[in-house]
């Protein structure tokens, strides 16, 4: 029986103290990349948010190097989320007496590296192919009040 090799590894960051929606800002650009570009974006770009994402970066890196003793070289970010956290609440004094609830938004941040030296030739055409293309790319004029087709009844 053959034993399937692993090749992925991840990096999971708790109870970072950013706005879920300003992570995801820097995630969406980052997402689908080798782990070079990566670093190049991530240390480029001038949003708070990249500190803590380039950091679980490096560490799924180390992961990957590690556990799966695969090359920075041939790392690509598969997958990576954001999703929300705790929210911690905290009460200011006011005037007259009040108060005014003060919310600091915390996230969840995984990392998910592929390495593409061990995966199939499929993947890395996948990679390549540009995303933003449809596949039906021919386009088809339908008149509602031709002679054909469905509105033809009454």
């Amino acid at each position: 029986m053959l034993k399937k090799r692993k090749t992925e590894v991840y990096a999971l960051g708790q109870h970072i103290s950013m706005s879920a929606h300003k992570a995801r800002r820097v995630i969406d650009q980052i997402r689908g990349r080798s782990y070079e570009e990566t670093l190049m974006i991530l240390e480029l770009m001038p949003y708070r948010a990249c500190y803590p994402i380039l950091k679980l970066v490096y560490s799924a890196a180390a992961n990957a190097s590690y556990n799966l003793g695969s090359n920075e070289a041939n790392l690509v970010i598969t997958k990576a989320e954001v999703n929300e956290g705790t929210i911690v609440r905290k009460l200011k004094p006011r005037a007259r007496g009040r108060s005014y609830a003060i919310k600091r938004p915390t996230c969840h941040i995984t990392i998910v590296v592929k390495d593409i030296s061990f995966v199939e030739t499929d993947f890395l055409t996948w990679l390549k192919k540009p995303k933003w293309k449809n596949k039906y790319t021919d386009m088809t004029y339908h008149d509602m009040y031709s002679s054909e087709g469905i509105w033809d009844k009454k």
